[in-house]
């Protein structure tokens, strides 16, 4: 007679595509599949019995999720004993940053008692492609992260509430890239850029010749962001009447578009946005309450950059990264940390990436110097000086290095003072004069 061998654990996980770990309950590994070890380079005698975050994060830090501020779904399978899926930033075999959605299961005994914990390891983007993700690692950052990733899962709607400028549409797409509809259409729009008159039909559609220019049918946003999400930025400028036909459409999960006589089914998750104290125009009649109340299940608040100060530099560093001239500016010197870290910001992570973007153009050849940090209460153009102003907003419109005849038109306005040029422009004189002796070969 036959005995079949019963396969191992180590046989069943291998069959698994994508990493996956088994982890007891004081957090180390217990098992890892093929998968798991191929991509972050280990074998299992390096592997088992080590802690989870160690080995996903050993190479910058051993501290636990908890530690780092965020939401461990190790903790949270363990107090609840329901699955957990959360988005971490781990570490691939090549030092690379690469972010991960973590979906943690409980494996329990005859008893039901949970015993260990299987975690899928999930790779959402490559490397360079993190667009749908955020930068930070401040306190209220971190206290942010943690919340964002409890809701990105459901299905609720989000009121996303701060300053302008503080990211709003950066996170709504976090919230949409770590939830089941990434693979889906993720669609703006701006409450505050559209006309009254044509709002309407940008979210709702319209049949052809529903009112005057209607030449053809149109498809609305609600429409078009079908199975995904629409952000709605700047909701509190929405007039009433179209408050309260956005209600019917999220509340029936049905639309209509202008001029047409069926209703069609739609699926959409809505997050809104609004820099303006939604509550009091509640309050004061001009915001609906009921749709407030729909909309604000989980109203979260985008702190201002100043107060996340932590998070500055890798910010500014962030946007060097993405920028042609700006990945040999990294590290950033210390002057130019202490310049950047001296600001308030009050136009936010906007005003910060101008600032950096600005920063480059005007470094050209040269090295980052805090001079090039023009910050908004600086008195770097100095007093009247509209004309050094104008040429720097040309040169940072320009978006690259300097022309010819931007060194000509500073040096005319200079009478040829060299010195006085540079100023003008904003660069060195040495980068100047080798703009000068180019247009001499010339």
């Amino acid at each position: 007679m036959l005995t079949t061998k019963k396969p191992n654990c180590e046989q069943i996980i291998d069959i698994l595509p994508d990493p996956f770990v088994v982890i007891d309950r004081d957090y180390k590994i217990l098992a890892a599949n093929r998968a798991y070890r191929n991509h972050y380079g280990v074998e299992n005698n390096d592997l088992l019995g080590r802690h989870c975050c160690e080995a996903s994060r050993s190479r910058h830090t051993n501290a636990s999720c908890s530690e780092q501020g965020e939401l461990c779904p190790l903790e949270e399978v363990l107090n609840t004993g329901k699955p957990c899926q959360v988005v971490h930033m781990h570490y691939d075999k090549d030092n690379n940053e690469e972010y991960v959605q973590l979906q943690a299961m409980p494996i329990v005994d005859d008893d039901g008692e949970i015993m260990y914990i299987g975690e899928y390891v999930r790779v959402l983007s490559p490397q360079g492609k993190n667009d749908g993700l955020l930068v930070g690692r401040s306190p209220a950052f971190l206290k942010i992260s943690n919340l964002l990733q409890r809701v990105a899962p459901t299905q609720s709607s989000v009121l996303l509430l701060g300053e302008s400028g503080v990211g709003k549409e950066k996170v709504a797409k976090y919230i949409h890239f770590c939830s089941k509809r990434r693979t889906s259409p993720f669609v703006v729009v701006d409450g505050g850029m559209l006309d009254e008159n044509l709002i309407e039909s940008e979210l709702f559609g319209h049949e052809k010749d529903a009112f005057t220019g209607a030449n053809s049918h149109k498809i609305g946003l609600l429409e078009a962001a079908d199975g995904g999400t629409l952000f709605i930025d700047e909701i509190c400028e929405l007039p009433l009447s179209l408050q309260a036909k956005l209600l019917r459409a999220l509340e029936s999960g049905t639309i209509r578009r202008i001029g047409g006589n069926g209703y069609i089914n739609i699926d959409v998750r809505i997050i809104a946005a609004t820099n303006r104290d939604v509550q009091r125009m509640v309050a004061e009649g001009q915001f609906r309450q009921d749709l407030y109340y729909h909309l604000s299940a989980l109203p979260i608040h985008i702190p201002p950059l100043r107060n996340r100060q932590e998070d500055i530099i890798a910010l500014a560093e962030h946007f060097l990264a993405s920028l042609p001239e700006g990945k040999r500016h990294i590290p950033l010197p210390s002057e130019v940390i202490n310049k950047l870290q001296g600001h308030d910001f009050p136009g936010n992570i906007r005003e910060l990436r101008n600032t950096i973007e600005r920063a480059v153009i005007l470094a050209c050849d040269d090295d980052l110097t805090p001079a090039h940090i023009v910050l908004e209460d600086d008195n770097t153009f100095g007093n009247g000086q509209e004309k050094a102003r104008q040429a720097i907003e040309h040169l940072i419109q320009r978006r690259g290095r300097l022309t010819e005849q931007m060194v000509l038109d500073a040096l005319t306005q200079c009478d040829g003072h060299r010195a006085c040029a540079a100023k003008l422009l904003h660069v060195s004189e040495r980068t100047l004069y080798r703009h000068i002796k180019r247009l001499r070969i010339a």
